[in-house]
């Protein structure tokens, strides 16, 4: 099960389905709130677990009990919240730029004036507008390296939502609005490995918080890479999340270093 970030699309992680769909059968949705999936968070009521209950469906309608949850960003948060929520569902967890909510309670009022304020503009600016302030924050400025052509692709991909339905989805799905899961996640008894890019430090920070609290977690930086290492740096990740994968589907193989530049020589 594949979970994109916020104002992505399903498709973004089609590099990644690919890698994985000779061994595995791969999902990878639209979230609520995006693309085919849009409606879903306008109706009354939606929230962090409705989102959990509508991917379960998801899993459901495959016929299969569990998964390995893969998430990057705000897919993420979700597959971490799956965990939590519905251990039965999950064999293991992948978590690219991952984090387990926000648990200091000021930090996230603060992020979820700040996130209700960002959908207020969604609104009234349009998707364009929208766009524009989204991509020029500094968490994405790595990706820049890729090429114009590239940005202008990954441009496309987030002017093709509804401004309505993003605005909607920030406010129930956005780590300010989710319930924090830090309390929670002793209690997460499946392999987790968490990714981060080495030049997005925040993040990698976060990866090492939560590999404290996950019993069974390990940290693996990606050189080179920023937030979205399925995009900058995709082989050094898919190769990293084959090995883990191996690993988490037959215990008794060694534990592998998870340091990428390793995995990699």
């Amino acid at each position: 099960m594949l979970l994109h970030g916020y104002s992505g699309r399903g498709s973004d992680l089609e590099g990644l389905a690919s890698a994985f769909a000779a061994e595995f059968e791969v999902l990878s949705p639209d979230l609520p709130g995006h693309g085919a999936s849009a409606a879903r968070v306008l109706e009354d009521g939606y929230d962090f677990d409705a989102c959990l209950d509508d991917l379960v469906a998801t899993l459901d309608s495959t016929e299969h009990r569990r998964a390995h949850w893969l998430g990057y960003s705000m897919g993420a948060r979700l597959a971490l919240g799956c965990a939590v929520r519905r251990p039965d569902r999950v064999a293991s967890l992948v978590l690219i730029g991952g984090r387990a909510g926000i648990g200091e309670a000021g930090e996230r009022e603060a992020r979820l004036r700040a996130d209700t304020a960002l959908a207020e503009r969604i609104e009234t600016g349009g998707i364009e507008s929208f766009v524009d302030e989204w991509l020029a924050q500094p968490l994405f400025d790595s990706q820049r390296r890729l090429g114009e052509e590239f940005f202008a692709a990954q441009r496309r991909v987030r002017l093709g939502n509804d401004a309505r339905a993003l605005a909607a989805a920030l406010r129930v799905l956005g780590p300010g609005a989710q319930p924090p899961l830090h309390e929670a996640l002793r209690g997460v008894r499946v392999p987790v490995l968490l990714v981060a890019g080495a030049l997005d430090q925040t993040f990698v920070q976060l990866a090492h918080a939560l590999a404290k609290r996950l019993p069974q977690a390990e940290v693996c930086e990606i050189p080179d890479a920023g937030h979205a290492v399925h995009l900058e740096q995709p082989e050094l990740l898919e190769r990293a999340v084959q090995d883990f994968l191996r690993r988490a589907c037959d215990p008794a193989r060694s534990h592998a270093s998870t340091q990428v530049q390793e995995i990699a020589s």
